[in-house]
């Protein structure tokens, strides 16, 4: 197997993904578009609590960080579809690598979570006067945080046995665990207990990262993107096993 092959493959299955995403554009599109009124509706109140500038950094940082967990819907789909179809035998029967379908797999749901962080974040920049001093510091969390949305997505889908579930789960956990990390109210105002628990949600540590990248403060940067990157890579390793227990060989997201 030569590289250039491999790659032809990869690219090849990277496209189909792909295709198959934009055959249904309607569960990407209500998370792109519903952040934005989100956002919108929300500033005015954080405004009036903390000032023009504080006030629109928790708004776009609480949008980004509560819509994109919504959108683990997208990465669980992903492989709950294939194993509702029963198309993991196929899959490993197929002459391809399993690097090659994770890859392939992988890549369109990571660019479409991406994206989603990118539209709010831009939003704000250029319709609610955002200011961004440290692009590179902003865009190491959005890339971090998306991996570690890119595990929980693929743990999901593993775990859950149905469609349904798989809506409950991200619609439910994603509220609770935006909520925790202090995405939605601050967790100045909220009971104490709260605050000493909300490291444990990776919400928590994306709003940290991002606060963080808005302000400059490179260190609390470094520490939350190495959290939310150990988060990434647990909830991945736990779906390989899970897969793995299921299948024989790793195919998955």
């Amino acid at each position: 197997m030569s590289p250039r092959e491999s790659a032809f493959r990869t690219g090849a299955l990277v496209r189909h993904n792909l295709l198959l995403m934009l055959r249904e554009p309607g569960p990407l599109l209500s998370r792109m578009i519903l952040p934005l009124a989100f956002v919108t509706l929300l500033r005015p109140l954080y405004v009036a609590a903390q000032g023009r500038t504080a006030g629109t950094e928790q708004a776009v940082v609480g949008t980004v960080v509560t819509f994109s967990l919504l959108a683990l819907s997208i990465a669980g789909s992903t492989i709950l579809t294939e194993r509702l179809g029963r198309t993991w035998d196929r899959l490993r029967g197929a002459p391809v690598h399993p690097a090659e379908v994770l890859v392939g797999k992988a890549v369109p749901v990571f660019a479409a979570l991406l994206a989603q962080q990118l539209v709010i974040v831009g939003f704000g920049v250029g319709a609610l006067g955002l200011r961004v001093p440290h692009p590179l510091l902003l865009l190491g969390v959005l890339l971090s945080w998306s991996c570690a949305l890119l595990g929980l997505g693929a743990l999901l889908g593993v775990l859950v046995r149905s469609m349904g579930e798989l809506s409950a789960a991200y619609d439910i956990g994603g509220m609770l665990l935006s909520s925790l990390g202090g995405a939605l109210v601050p967790l100045a105002v909220l009971p104490s207990w709260v605050a000493a628990a909300a490291p444990i949600s990776p919400g928590y540590w994306a709003v940290r990262g991002l606060q963080g990248a808005l302000a400059g403060d490179a260190r609390s940067v470094a520490v939350a993107c190495g959290v939310l990157v150990c988060v990434a890579l647990v909830c991945d390793s736990l779906a390989s096993v899970r897969l793995r227990g299921r299948s024989g060989r790793l195919v998955s997201l």
